[in-house]
């Protein structure tokens, strides 16, 4: 039998708080789309409806909370102003909707903050603090700016009014799609799945609610695992908003019976899905934002095949450098970038041969290198390191074949392994 819940954390948040929430942030907050995808739906074997939260004014659901937590507060504390720690969506929308209602904001960031959240966060007023590795020791800095400048902290996924922000992504959600009978939401701090999860299953008991965590990161799984909330280790990932080392109490409280199914996700579908989006959708999404997308195409989520299912695509900002890597490795993932070393003539012509092979078998070179100094005793070669762009697996093990066939010998190749699942 489960225990009951600390009085402080039983949960609070109705499907009333909610309305009213949406109510309130009227005209401050975007209603976004849920568009129907026909791209992901072929590609997942699902209806696939995506909720476009990375539209908001600021790149994230967060300004739904935010902008509800703010308009709740007394005079007093509008005067004095408000804190929070965060890696960067829910610090954007403090910042940007107290300047818009005249709060000074705080933000304390985790170190690996990504630069461009830091940056906007300072471009929209917000006095922004760098502490900790991680949310967790963020907020501990946080704390102590609380008692000594009387600032009021406000939770970035647990506070009451943070989650029945939240929430209406599910009433829009049920709202937009007629039949819908599955969402798939990321997980951080838990206050995102717990609102809309309150909100949808008030709507519809038998609709879906499927959660997904970074495999570094996985605290909502291990809070279902103890019963409570604890502490676990996470590292570094591509899903940085969702790096939250332990759920919030009144999250996992309002979201443990309502949330049907979690599973997690590794870097590589993160990065594959980021690449999808950004091909078939034409959106570029964080990986926090990617990850229900991820999760079909690693298999994860079989379960919901053939169903109509609404993807909650949480936020878009990502840094424009770690883009492009995310990208890179993502073709990497998919098959459509090889890397290999070879030997090959060091004699006129024996680069062209090389060239002239890919050329014919429709790969494009992205990069070249002639190791000289380190090749071997043998001055009549050289050893090249290659990376090709192909169409697929099957594309690059014809070029191999025919690499071998035109008498050059590959020392080393290295594509990302296969996964299972959709790509």
């Amino acid at each position: 039998m489960t225990p009951a819940a600390p009085a402080a954390t039983r949960p609070d948040v109705t499907f009333d708080d909610i309305v009213a929430a949406r109510k309130r942030i009227a005209g401050g907050v975007f209603v976004t789309p849920c568009t129907a995808s026909p791209a992901l739906s072929a590609l997942t074997g699902a209806d696939i409806h995506c909720k476009l939260e990375y539209e908001q004014a600021t790149g994230s659901f967060k300004e739904r909370g935010a902008c509800n937590a703010l308009l709740q507060l007394p005079e007093e504390a509008r005067r004095r102003g408000v804190i929070a720690a965060s890696a960067g969506n829910h610090a954007l929308a403090l910042a940007y909707h107290g300047r818009r209602l005249g709060i000074p904001v705080t933000v304390v960031m985790p170190t690996f903050a990504p630069l461009v959240k830091q940056r906007r966060c300072a471009e929209m007023g917000a006095r922004v603090l760098n502490s900790g590795s991680n949310i967790a020791e963020a907020r501990l800095h946080a704390d102590t700016l609380v008692e000594a400048e009387g600032l009021s902290y406000i939770n970035g996924f647990n506070d009451a009014a943070i989650i029945a922000g939240a929430g209406t992504i599910g009433l829009e959600m049920m709202e937009e799609v007629a039949g819908l009978e599955a969402i798939v939401a990321p997980i951080g701090g838990g206050g995102l799945i717990a609102g809309v999860a309150v909100a949808a299953k008030h709507l519809n008991p038998r609709i879906r609610i499927v959660g997904v965590e970074p495999v570094r990161c996985a605290s909502w799984s291990a809070a279902v695992a103890a019963g409570h909330p604890v502490r676990v280790q996470s590292s570094a990932t591509l899903a940085d908003g969702l790096a939250v080392p332990e759920v919030g109490g009144r999250a996992f409280e309002l979201g443990r019976n309502l949330v049907d199914e979690v599973v997690q996700v590794d870097e590589d579908a993160i990065a594959l899905a980021i690449l999808r989006l950004a091909e078939l959708e034409k959106g570029v999404v964080e990986g926090a934002g990617a990850a229900p997308l991820a999760a079909f195409l690693a298999g994860k989520l079989a379960s919901l095949a053939r169903m109509r299912v609404g993807l909650v695509l949480c936020g878009g900002n990502i840094d424009p450098l770690v883009l492009s890597r995310v990208i890179e490795h993502g073709l990497a993932v998919d098959g459509r970038l090889v890397k290999f070393s070879a030997v090959i003539s060091d004699r006129p012509g024996g680069l062209a041969e090389l060239a002239g092979t890919l050329a014919r078998c429709g790969a494009s070179v992205q990069e070249v290198v002639h190791e000289r100094r380190f090749g071997g005793a043998d001055v009549s070669t050289v050893m090249v390191s290659c990376v090709a762009e192909v169409r697929d697996r099957v594309h690059a093990e014809e070029l191999f074949r025919a690499l071998v066939e035109r008498g050059i010998r590959i020392l080393a190749r290295s594509d990302a392994p296969g996964q299972s699942g959709p790509r």
